[in-house]
């Protein structure tokens, strides 16, 4: 039997066979996870939520999502958040506006994605189930932990 995590990563994979489009996806899929964690972090946060950031709500929803269908996955995807906020406490020290460099990065990857499909002759998974969104990061982690041997 299929675990979900693999039928989801396989179906994902239907749509990426071109190496074009893979290429893009290595490069616009951090990026594009990257603008919304900073879009999010960005985001004023209300009185109600404690000072707790709505990256860090969103964040963990993620992670409980990713901890559902694969513990090791979900490790990867901590580890690329991680990496991510580091990236926004960079360019928030840097004195540039993060919200304006995520939208500018944004519109950018996904016209990258949208090209990428276009090569490869098919629709973005999403367009099918909103749910793929989640399922690109995890599926390039999945090809660095094939690499590395550790099981998804």
């Amino acid at each position: 039997m299929t675990r979900k995590i693999e039928a989801l990563l396989a179906e994902y994979g239907e749509s990426h066979q071109n190496p074009t489009n893979k290429a893009v996806h290595w490069i616009c899929v951090p990026v594009i996870v990257w603008t919304v964690m900073a879009g999010l972090w960005s985001l004023p946060v209300p009185a109600f939520m404690g000072g707790v950031d709505w990256l860090v709500v969103v964040l963990v929803l993620a992670l409980v999502y990713y901890l559902a269908l694969s513990v090791t996955l979900a490790v990867g995807v901590a580890a690329y958040a991680a990496l991510g906020f580091w990236i926004i406490t960079l360019v928030a020290g840097a004195g540039w506006s993060v919200w304006q460099v995520a939208a500018v990065l944004f519109v950018a990857a996904w016209a990258g994605q949208f090209w990428g499909h276009k090569v490869e002759g098919k629709k973005p998974s999403f367009f099918k189930d909103i749910q793929f969104l989640l399922i690109g990061p995890a599926w390039l982690i999945s090809f660095i932990y094939k690499r590395a041997g550790i099981p998804i």
